[in-house]
């Protein structure tokens, strides 16, 4: 059925801030459903390496020999995020933005890491530096829509999703962003209607499954959540997917009624 362009990891690795905080109404993690607002942070010839420790180990000894140099600055920062190391990478990229005063690429690095942190106020300010009106980036306009999503300023990040839309037609993660926002204010028939049409695209990822499988199970079809976030999976990886998604949906004053969806958000991409 539907292809898949990277290795799969757990549900749990998987789902965006949104999805845990109306289910546990919790703190904010990373949004895990957007894409990188910067794009490639290597340089055109490097090969990215695969292990996640290794590039930490490599970003981190180019970035130390030159702290000033954007490209190295972008890169460590993007294995610092990569590793979870959230407070250090906007550590690192906000030196480099000083280093490198209204450099655009670096704004949104730092402005992205800023929202995996949690800090959505400075997030939105930094990453309003990284484009202009006259020349939008759909893929900031989407990240400072989970900014306000997280500030409880969910009509407003609407409009930014729109903006990103209209740049972007029916660009999945975008779509995915704009469910999410719906199913933190328990418009799940909404996020669910969002997430299928980001779901239906080409460029649809596990993620994008994995949110679906969410705002369906919120709505107590769990049978067909569960056969979303297993289908196309090996069997371990499926049951595993599964007994997560069980206990998230079975949690006390959780996903049942969504009632702890509490908008204090932001990923992703």
């Amino acid at each position: 059925m539907r292809r898949q362009s990277n290795p799969v990891r757990p549900i749990a690795r998987h789902l965006a801030f949104a999805a845990l905080v109306a289910l546990l109404g919790a703190g904010l993690g990373g949004c895990q459903t957007m894409s990188d607002v910067t794009g490639s942070l290597t340089a055109r010839n490097d090969r990215v390496p695969d292990d996640p420790q290794r590039a930490l180990e490599v970003y981190g000894e180019r970035y130390r020999k030159n702290p000033k140099n954007v490209d190295a600055a972008l890169a460590y920062g993007q294995a610092l995020r990569t590793s979870g190391q959230r407070a250090q990478a906007c550590a690192v990229l906000e030196q480099a933005t000083i280093a490198n005063p209204g450099n655009r690429p670096l704004l949104a690095a730092y402005g992205r890491a800023l929202a995996d942190n949690g800090n959505a106020q400075a997030a939105f300010d930094v990453l309003s530096r990284a484009h202009s009106p006259d020349n939008p980036d759909w893929r900031i306009l989407s990240v400072q829509g989970t900014t306000l999503d997280r500030m409880g300023k969910n009509e407003e990040a609407r409009r930014y999703y729109a903006s990103a839309l209209r740049l972007a037609p029916e660009e999945p993660s975008v779509l995915s962003n704009l469910g999410l926002s719906y199913m933190l204010t328990k418009e799940l028939p909404k996020a669910e209607e969002t997430l299928r049409r980001a779901y239906a695209s080409a460029r649809a990822d596990t993620r994008i499954r994995q949110n679906l499988a969410l705002v369906v199970g919120l709505q107590g079809r769990f049978a067909e959540a569960e056969g979303i976030v297993k289908a196309d999976l090996p069997p371990e990886e499926a049951a595993a997917n599964v007994a997560y998604l069980r206990d998230m949906l079975s949690r006390k004053d959780g996903p049942k009624t969504a009632s702890r969806a509490a908008p204090v958000v932001a990923k992703d991409d």
